[in-house]
């Protein structure tokens, strides 16, 4: 069986020396559009979404959800923040680390696309965070008697569709074995999931699920703005990659080699890109099939048919329509710009 795609989840909370304050207002500005700029050169590498926890919590004010391919990024970028003069007045309160994966219990009437094996954040408006951690005895339990359990949980869960959970995995990678974050556009239908999940017979099984944070999606510059002193004097200072005709800058035209496939980022989105014949395309990274990356597939320079490298499905990479088994729902494709040797997507 092929390995299913893995990504690296962090969840960063800082914390703002309250001295940040006392600066004038214009260094205060200077400092903002200087971490924007920082963190804007990230933004074709990992998934990145800024949260606020100012009036939730006293011991963290930002929170920022990081997903990558790999562990150098999110060093790199953490790296860079620091490096800015905003980033000297900013400490670590709490850091989550894991990965995503399949859960090991079955649910077969869950669809595919509920079972979040790709991290995707949605455009909720709230975000509930917790490390979380199981008993022994949990473990020591069969496995088909924890998975009348988890069918417990799945119940629960389905009376409140209008909150979504991301699981991430931390075994071996931090010092909790999950963390959860629950997204949702009203704090009243997360606090009725959590006092019924706190009756069901798992949760005897819960060592540890403290502290909980409650963070609010903003912009970054929102973010910003919403620790206080001088704020955005303009839109035009919004640290945000797309631009006004909707296309990104995701990557340099050298950074592609023929026929060999690219992942990049587009937003919450992870997008493949190729050039054929000195044609570039960009499509969705996971297969409609079995969720594999298509960057790593194959492609037919006569043809422009891409291969999945899992089952042998093939897309065309025009239209992103499938051409054979067991692939049968499009991929979806992206408009290509390429300016100044840099390539545009939208």
């Amino acid at each position: 069986m092929p390995q299913e795609p893995r990504q690296f989840v962090r969840f960063l909370l800082l914390k703002l020396n309250p001295s940040w304050r006392r600066l004038p207002a214009t260094e205060q500005i200077a400092q903002k559009q200087e971490l924007g700029k920082a963190i804007r050169q990230f933004h074709a590498r990992l998934l990145f979404r800024s949260y606020s926890l100012v009036g939730t919590r006293g011991d963290a004010d930002l929170m920022f959800w990081q997903v990558t391919d790999d562990l150098e990024t999110i060093q790199a970028l953490q790296t860079v923040i620091f490096s800015t003069r905003l980033g000297s007045y900013l400490s670590i309160a709490h850091s989550y680390l894991g990965m995503n994966r399949r859960s090991i219990y079955q649910f077969p009437d869950v669809p595919e696309i509920d079972r979040h094996i790709e991290i995707k954040p949605q455009d909720s408006r709230y975000l509930f965070l917790y490390p979380f951690v199981k008993t022994r005895e949990w473990y020591a339990l069969p496995l088909e008697r924890r998975q009348q359990m988890m069918d417990e949980h799945v119940r629960i869960g389905r009376k409140h569709p209008e909150v979504r959970l991301n699981t991430i995995y931390s075994f071996g990678l931090d010092d909790q074995e999950f963390v959860l974050a629950f997204e949702t556009d009203d704090p009243a239908d997360f606090l009725g999931l959590v006092m019924e999940l706190r009756e069901s017979e798992a949760s005897r099984y819960t060592l540890r699920d403290t502290p909980i944070f409650s963070c609010l999606q903003m912009s970054l510059w929102e973010a910003l703005d919403a620790l206080g002193a001088a704020g955005a004097p303009a839109m035009e200072t919004e640290p945000t990659a797309r631009r006004a005709d909707g296309l990104t800058d995701v990557a340099a035209v050298g950074d592609l080699t023929n026929g060999a496939g690219k992942r990049v980022y587009l937003g919450a989105d992870a997008i493949a890109l190729f050039t054929v014949r000195g044609r570039i395309y960009a499509v969705s990274d996971r297969c409609t099939h079995g969720r594999a990356s298509l960057s790593e597939g194959v492609v037919d320079p006569d043809s422009c048919i891409l291969q999945c490298p899992w089952h042998g499905g093939r897309f065309d990479l025009t239209t992103g329509q499938p051409v054979t088994a067991p692939a049968r729902v499009p991929i979806q494709t992206f408009r290509v710009t390429v300016e100044e040797g840099r390539i545009l997507v939208g």
